[in-house]
């Protein structure tokens, strides 16, 4: 789908159901609450990306009291756990649920009981709750197994390092994780979306976000011959300014290509030109062709810019991650599944976000899609606690809704695999 469809979510189910239709599957009390405690405890103990040992190690106690085999990660850290798929005998491709488990290296300023216990990382993504929704579906999935109930196999992945680009997918698809599926699904949590509600687009629903390092030199000197030097305060000035400017002289509006600086450097003294610079930022696009030739295009507006200012540009430009695009059928069958649940309102349009998710790698390889989960207070009127930011929060009835939306997805994509 086109930048210019944002906000279109898949059209109604014919079924039109508002109720979920007597489907199995729904989060027992008990269940939610110890999903509740389970999502605070990773709240209070953070990991960064390929640290997550401590949450590795709940995951695999818990799926292991099931009665599940849950399967580590070579690195030490994520793991896959499959749900019924001894029965198939390999013969049925299997339904995958994924979850990001990592934190943020940013301080938690909420005043929770729950708050971070580290004072420099956080849970200010929504990873943990998206790591309790996973889980309470595997326990769900699983005793539906246990009594014969279940009608498909089902993977749980809960992957390390989202937040390293270019993301912890690409070392979990090498480890084989993607072996045997034939569809994946994911929530992300969404502060603008209300708790019991998704948000849902066909095609892209996230940009490529790439990181980008750049190094100016030349020769410095006394400000009062800025004649017999490089000028290399203005030159880097020239670059922030000047790329974002050619680059959109260069690419299709369309593919909505944005070069923003995050960090300048340079200069130490007043009256000093200096001989080195630094700019450091990120590179997003809509578009996943723009994305592949997006190295090439950068590249050469810097080095074109640099040149007119004399400075020598050393680049390094890291692609981090495409575009998630949701595939047509399964961002329908997430819409599908919620409304089961909870009826068609429960299901909005979303616009293509400029944030990036290495979740787009899977689709690479296999359909999937990826639904904006509602953490939104319902009622709540002032301003979203944003992602990424000290003081993010959710509220957690969002854990009941991913589960059940998952549960019901799964029986779903069985009967229309049968």
């Amino acid at each position: 789908m086109s930048p210019s469809s944002a906000g279109e979510a898949p059209a109604d189910p014919s079924s039109g159901s508002d109720s979920d239709g007597g489907l199995p599957g729904a989060l027992p009390p008990e269940l939610s609450a110890e999903l509740i405690e389970f999502r605070r405890d990773l709240h209070m103990h953070p990991e960064l990306g390929n640290q997550e040992f401590r949450t590795t190690a709940l995951l695999v106690h818990r799926l292991e009291q099931a009665g599940l085999k849950p399967r580590v990660l070579p690195p030490g850290t994520g793991l896959i756990c499959d749900i019924g798929a001894d029965a198939w005998d390999g013969a049925r491709p299997l339904l995958a649920l994924r979850a990001d488990i990592d934190a943020l290296p940013i301080p938690d300023t909420k005043t929770t009981p729950y708050r971070s216990t580290f004072p420099d990382r956080a849970h200010a993504c929504g990873h943990d709750v998206h790591t309790a929704v996973v889980l309470g579906a595997g326990l769900v999935l699983a005793e539906m197994a246990r009594d014969g109930r279940l009608p498909q196999p089902v993977r749980l992945l809960f992957q390390p390092a989202e937040e390293v680009l270019p993301g912890g997918a690409t070392d979990a698809i090498g480890h084989g994780v993607l072996d045997g599926v034939g569809r994946i699904l994911a929530v992300h949590c969404d502060p603008r979306v209300e708790a019991g509600r998704i948000g849902l687009r066909t095609g892209a629903i996230t940009s490529a976000c790439d990181r980008l390092e750049v190094s100016l030199d030349g020769a410095g000197g006394h400000t009062a011959r800025p004649h017999l030097t490089t000028d290399l305060v203005t030159a880097a000035a020239r670059v922030a300014l000047d790329v974002p400017a050619v680059l959109a002289r260069r690419v299709d509006t369309r593919a909505g290509m944005a070069v923003t600086w995050g960090r300048l450097e340079t200069g130490h003294a007043c009256n000093v030109i200096p001989q080195h610079a630094e700019l450091s930022g990120t590179c997003r696009m809509l578009d996943i062709e723009t994305w592949r030739r997006a190295p090439d295009l950068v590249h050469a507006a810097i080095e074109e810019v640099a040149a007119l200012h004399g400075a020598k540009a050393s680049i390094s430009y890291v692609q981090g991650v495409p575009p998630v695009v949701n595939e047509a059928s399964t961002a329908r069958l997430l819409a599908d599944a919620m409304t089961a649940r909870r009826g068609t309102d429960a299901v909005e349009g979303t616009e293509q976000s400029l944030g990036g998710e290495d979740f787009s790698w899977y689709l690479e390889h296999v359909p999937g899609a990826m639904a904006r989960l509602g953490v939104r207070p319902p009622g709540d009127t002032g301003a979203a606690r944003d992602l990424h930011a000290g003081d993010f929060d959710v509220d957690e009835e969002a854990i009941r809704v991913g589960v059940e939306l998952f549960t019901a997805a799964a029986l779903l994509d069985a009967d229309r695999r049968l």
